[in-house]
Order: structure tokens, then sequence, then C-alpha cells
């Protein structure tokens, strides 16, 4: 195979053939590069992985807890939020490594078991009796994942929406027990596409095709989950819901916007999404102004390292432009393309980094 780093050195190869993953270009933009190793206020990043749940082999995602703490201080981050409790000896364990070794700096969310969907009316009772539980053990909130919605079926072998009725029990008892749900329903909107040339994020699903959705003879398409959703934030104005990855909707802030002034109950986080965000950066600042009490800061980015923590900085605090949300990466993850910074007003930053999140999970200011 040709070594088409080398191309440079021949002018007269032809490039017809050069494929798309060998593709490295390197922008000869000079653009003004700003480090920002802290954030301008401490922080609470609200959407992080710290458990086993997602390591595949039991072990913890973040072998050194004692690192991770340094790594926090010196990015002026007060508190993280680990979304991996599960439930039942997951979750004590989870909140003793994290919650209570390290009083303040942790914050642990429980899951709820949705294969007791399969058992019906007690199958109901039995998820609002976990979550009872969880939060005896230490939970402060509820991570729902998209496998609601996109794989859990019921007794009867059909799909269950997060806006299912019959899910209104477990809702409305999250609410009363004061835990938000913190609720992440569909992935970016290309993963729901077909998955051909016109597909932006075609290299990213070509590495991990169980990412993509887009065959309705097995999943829902995107725009039916976000109607789910939000039926089941309406239907529950008295319990606190947190959109993750804004609100699983960053390619359309219009939607994010509309829900975020119709449900006072409805929130978001900036996990995951830099890329989305960071190339249309006018229009999130507009998002944070019109709504400054329920954008949350939030990276997951696991395991966090401080130079995933200064790439979320720089995008909030500068007008940087043409720089990579993924300098680690040859190739950026989730789309070839650059971003450029929100340059947050001052005034808006407070909020954003902590004080909602302070205020909606019941944490000391």
């Amino acid at each position: 195979m040709r070594d088409w780093s080398m191309v440079s050195a021949d002018p007269g190869a032809d490039l017809t053939d050069l494929r798309l993953a060998d593709y490295r270009p390197v922008s000869r933009a000079r653009p003004r590069v700003t480090l920002v190793p802290q954030s301008a206020v401490p922080c609470v990043d609200v959407h992080n992985h710290l458990g086993r749940w997602l390591t595949g082999d039991g072990s913890w995602m973040v072998e050194d807890v004692t690192a991770l703490v340094a790594t926090m201080d010196h990015a002026n981050v007060a508190t993280v939020v680990n979304l991996d409790g599960r439930w039942g000896q997951d979750l004590v364990d989870n909140v003793a490594r994290y919650d209570a070794a390290y009083p303040g700096r942790f914050v642990t969310f429980c899951h709820l078991d949705w294969s007791l969907l399969t058992e019906g009316a007690a199958g109901i009772d039995g998820l609002v009796a976990s979550m009872q539980e969880s939060k005896r053990a230490g939970a402060r909130g509820i991570k729902v994942w998209k496998d609601l919605g996109l794989t859990w079926r019921d007794d009867d072998g059909a799909l269950v929406a997060p806006g299912d009725p019959r899910l209104a029990p477990v809702f409305a008892a999250a609410g009363e027990l004061g835990l938000p749900v913190l609720i992440h329903t569909a992935d970016p909107i290309a993963f729901f596409d077909p998955l051909d040339a016109r597909n932006e994020r075609l290299e990213e699903l070509a590495g991990q095709p169980d990412w993509w959705f887009g065959d309705p003879s097995r999943h829902p398409s995107f725009d039916a989950l976000m109607t789910s959703l939000e039926s089941l934030v309406a239907a529950h104005p008295g319990t606190t819901f947190i959109g993750a990855h804004v609100g699983c909707c960053a390619e359309d802030l219009g939607w994010v916007s509309r829900m975020l002034g119709a449900y006072p109950n409805f929130a978001v986080d900036l996990g995951g999404r830099l890329a989305e965000l960071g190339r249309q950066p006018r229009a999130f600042r507009r998002l944070v102004a019109e709504h400054p009490r329920q954008v949350l800061f939030g990276t997951d980015a696991y395991p966090v390292g401080a130079e995933d923590y200064a790439t979320f900085f720089r995008f909030l605090e500068t007008d940087d432009e043409d720089f990579s949300y993924a300098p680690s990466e040859d190739i950026p993850p989730q789309g070839r393309w650059q971003i450029a910074g929100a340059d947050l007003p001052p005034e808006l930053l407070p909020d954003l980094y902590a004080g909602n999140a302070r205020r909606l999970l019941h944490l000391p200011g």
C-alpha cells in the first residue's frame, strides 16, 4: 500500500486513489491560541463516567482516584457527577469509592433495571422500589440511558418509549424523592440517517457500526424519540429532567431553546457535544443568554484529563477560531471540522459552570 504521507515528495502523483481514511489535511490558518487550563469560576462536571459500567471487563474507569482529584484541582473543577452507579451492590461500591471517600468532590447517580419492564405492573413497582433503595444507598440522581426507547421491550415484545404512560409512576416518584433525571434519549441525528456518502458521521459509524440506528424496521426515528422525550417532560412538571448531550439535539439549538422555554423543569448539559456546539458558537451563546438557569457544564470525557477540560474552557470563555475539539486525535472523531469559541459573557459563567448544577442537584454552594 502506498505511503500517502510521502506524496509531497512526488509532485506528479495521482491523488485520485487517495482513500479518505488516509487523508489528514493540516490547517494552514494561523489563528490566535488562548490557553485556558482553569475555568473562570469553580465548576461542576455534571456528565462523567467513573464506574465499571462502561469498561466491559469489570474494572474501574478511573484507576487512580487521587490523580483524578489532582486533575480536578488543576482545572478548578469542584465536583464531578458520576453517572455509573447502577443499582444494588454496584451503587454501594461507587458511593464508597467516590462520594464517601472524597466528600463534596463526587456525586453518584443510579440507574434503573429496565429488564423489569417484562414483568408488567409488578415490574413498575419494582422500578420504584429500586429507586427508593438507591436513594437510601446514597444516589443523588438517576441516569436514564438511550436503551430506554431503542432496545428495551415490554412483556409483549414492543419497544418501550421514555414517554410511555406506563412509566409515569417511575418518573413521578423521582420527583417526589427529589432525584433529578439525567436522560439520554437519542444519539446524533446522523446516526439515524442513511449510511451512505452523504452521512457526515460516516467515518465514526464505520468504526462503530452498532451506533447506527437508521433502520426503521428495528428502531424509531430520531424525531419520534424527541417527541417521546417532550411528552415525558411535559407529563411530569414536578420532576427535574436534564437532557444529556444538549438535550440530545445539539444540531438543532432552536428545538432545544423551545424546550427550555416551554418546560421550566427541563435543563440540558453540554456533555460530548463540543463538536456540534463549536460549529454554531453564536447560536449557543444566544441559547445560554436566553436560558441562563437551564444550561449545565458537563464533559462526558472519560477518563477525563486536563486537556479535555482546557478545550471546553477555551470554547466557553474565548473567541478563538479554527481549533480542534479533540486536539489529541489525529482525525477528529465526530466529524472533520474545526470549532470556534462561544466567548460567553463573564456574567453567564457562574451559573453555567456550577450554580445551576448546585441548585438542581441540591449541592452545597
